[in-house]
């Protein structure tokens, strides 16, 4: 997605259960597994900081299961922007409500992405229920998989580091990083070198408008 229809789907998060799921995806590109699988343990709201240790899977012919991140550099820690921290902590004060709603029948886990009674959400449910969010914002139809396409794109467009956005996909290598996201490699150079030029010849340029003002 673009930047624009980012903040449109930003939009279409407010008053939904599961908003900072779709936020968590949008800004940090956490896998549908590892954002589903993230326990309350792994979020530090104090300092800012997400530890991802886990995916949530669902097993061919067997439930639901937790299972080791996809590579040992998916195993990461990223810090959180603010208003994604505002966003999580009004989803634990939503999720303590739904526990006292559920009473006997909440079934709590660790998770801090559950359904109504407790329970881990199903990776299809977390699907049907973007394509829901989606359709509310009046955007295409995309994958999931692209919240985390989009997270990266964006980071680059915004000139962070390649090897920043690597630490924050937890990407194995940094070619995997520039190879899938190569399409925005021209528009980062363009604006590397509009940096480097304002940097290197500011001093003629303004050297130039002295000279232009004093005839």
């Amino acid at each position: 997605m673009s930047a624009t229809d980012a903040r449109r789907l930003i939009r279409a998060t407010h008053g939904d259960r599961m908003a900072a799921r779709w936020l968590i995806g949008l800004a940090l590109g956490l896998r549908q597994g590892e954002a589903l699988g993230l326990w309350w343990d792994d979020i530090d709201l104090d300092t800012g900081l997400l530890r991802v240790r886990r995916s949530l899977q669902r097993q061919h012919g067997g439930g639901l299961v937790f299972t080791e991140p996809k590579t040992h550099r998916s195993k990461r820690t990223i810090p959180l922007p603010a208003p994604l921290v505002k966003a999580l902590r009004q989803h634990l004060v939503g999720q303590e409500k739904e526990r006292i709603t559920a009473g006997s029948l909440w079934q709590g886990s660790s998770c801090v992405f559950t359904t109504l009674i407790g329970t881990p959400t199903d990776p299809r449910n977390d699907f049907r229920q973007f394509k829901k969010l989606l359709a509310r914002a009046d955007l295409p139809s995309i994958r999931v998989h692209d919240l985390r396409h989009t997270a990266a794109s964006l980071l680059l467009a915004q000139n962070v580091p390649a090897r920043v956005v690597m630490e924050i996909l937890g990407h194995s290598q940094i070619a995997l990083t520039m190879n899938t996201y190569s399409h925005v490699a021209p528009e980062v150079s363009r604006e590397a070198a509009d940096r480097i030029g304002r940097m290197l010849w500011q001093d003629e340029d303004d050297q130039g408008n002295e000279q232009e003002d004093s005839k």
